[in-house]
């Protein structure tokens, strides 16, 4: 049932001996003594099971090549296996006492996306400063939270601007925060407009600047290029929300000239978000948030008076607002990046550039239709892709939509809607500054496996298109 049914059949035997090894290191101990309380019959923990494995049922098939719908991944085997070994010591990333090997181990993996990102080493006195999270809305809540610390205390408050196409949790966060937020109008390609953020900029009054590196609605890519030539002439913070796009930059060279630069200039960011649980093959939760300046640690600062004292090293609770934090989620990371490590033109590497070229060929497809319409803007910039029904006015094309949004789950295809001002369809030369906004299908193309799959995805939605059309 899965995406990776060779290596599944071997994990469990794998994973039994990587127990049994585990269970070596910790052979010196004593017994524990009579079976703890919470020890039932087997029979009745088969029979628990049994019933989660039948709800679970009760799903849509995100693991396979035709759910193509949502951002949904599966995590590598060796990530879950990963995870279920270090589930037997059950380790807390807050404090070394909590999280020995598997603080080291977050540590380790959150150097190498730095790394990915064109930073050095990570220490209290020079170099970045990153740790992982449960999840990139609490990434870039702490991020925020860094900028709004650092604004002036001149009794002015510092706003935040991003593209009205940013995350919806980034004006959530803020006021979380007590902090202003601003949406900026996005250009017919879903990136920031840079003429509608120099009129924000010219207020003076703009601490922090999100740029979105992906941008969940359609894989846009906001002018980062662009926007650091801005920060030099008025001074802000330039926070880049790459949750959803940070790995590819590892394959910038392959994607189309805008995104590359942007991708290029993201190592001058003052901040960067990633989820490695989206492209990056982990379980969730997990996030990642990296501070170029390591200085910003100061605002973290805080008495415990039973935490920190096992180690002289740092404790990653130190430098994160989350206290008690999945360590096996560090664990999974690590190992997955032993195996597939984060090198332009690796295995990893190889794999986001299999899902990008299933998006280009599903977008030549879909333009090629007479049934459907593309954005009048270009190709995706990443791997996501997005068409309207062509039909005589915005509400039938969204009730189509829907219709054969339908049609497909009933092939066991799947896809996603969302709604996009309806301008974006036409020429963005001549396109009025309409708010009318059309539900369009959407998919998001980011398992490799997609690329081979392209071919049945095609034929699937062809048939339940024709179906619906017809009827």
């Amino acid at each position: 049932m899965t995406a990776y049914p060779f290596v599944e059949k071997s994990v469990p035997g794998l994973l039994a001996r990587a127990e049994e090894r585990l269970a070596a290191e910790f052979s010196t101990l004593p017994e524990a003594g009579p079976d703890s309380k919470y020890s039932p019959e087997l029979s009745q923990i088969e029979a628990v099971l049994e019933k989660t494995a039948s709800w679970l049922g009760d799903n849509y098939p995100y693991f396979h090549p035709l759910y193509a719908g949502q951002m949904l991944k599966p995590p590598h085997p060796v990530a879950r296996a990963a995870y279920a070994l270090a589930m037997a010591v059950n380790p807390n990333n807050h404090a070394r006492d909590g999280g020995r090997a598997s603080s080291e181990m977050e540590i380790e993996a959150v150097r190498g996306i730095a790394e990915m990102f064109g930073w050095g080493s990570q220490s209290d006195s020079g170099g970045f400063l990153g740790h992982l999270t449960s999840g990139g809305t609490m990434a870039n809540l702490e991020a925020l939270w860094v900028a709004g610390q650092l604004a002036p205390k001149s009794g002015i408050a510092k706003r935040i601007v991003g593209s009205e196409q940013a995350h919806y949790t980034h004006g959530r966060i803020s006021s979380v925060l007590k902090l202003e937020y601003a949406p900026v109008k996005a250009d017919a390609r879903g990136r920031m407009r840079l003429d509608a953020l120099e009129d924000e900029l010219r207020k003076g009054d703009v601490g922090t600047v999100v740029a979105t590196l992906g941008t969940t609605a359609i894989g846009a890519v906001d002018p980062l290029e662009e926007i650091l030539v801005l920060r030099e002439k008025y001074g802000f913070r330039v926070h880049v929300d790459a949750a959803y796009g940070g790995y590819f930059r590892l394959i910038r060279d392959h994607l189309e000239e805008s995104a590359r630069r942007a991708f290029e200039a993201i190592s001058q960011a003052d901040s960067i978000v990633v989820d490695p649980h989206k492209h990056g093959l982990q379980p969730y939760g997990c996030g990642c948030v990296l501070f170029r300046d390591a200085a910003v640690g100061r605002f973290y600062k805080h008495d415990s008076p039973y935490t920190y004292f096992t180690s002289k090293e740092l404790h990653l609770g130190e430098i994160s607002l989350e206290c008690s934090r999945a360590g096996a989620a560090a664990v999974a990371l690590w190992a997955t990046m032993q195996l597939l490590p984060l090198i332009p033109e690796g295995e990893f590497a190889r794999g986001l550039a299999a899902g990008r070229r299933a998006a280009e060929e599903l977008d030549r497809k879909v333009r090629a239709d007479g049934r459907f319409e593309a954005l009048a803007s270009g190709v995706p910039e990443l791997d996501i892709v997005v068409f309207r029904v062509k039909a005589a006015s915005v509400a039938e094309s969204s009730r189509l939509a829907q219709e054969i949004f339908d049609a497909c789950a009933e092939r066991n295809l799947h896809l996603a809607l969302v709604q996009l001002p309806e301008r974006w369809f036409s020429n963005p030369a001549t396109a009025k500054d309409a708010p009318e906004m059309v539900t369009c299908l959407r998919s998001v193309l980011m398992k490799p496996e997609h690329e081979a799959w392209l071919p049945r995805i095609w034929n699937e939605l062809d048939t339940a298109t024709a179906k619906v059309l017809q009827t």
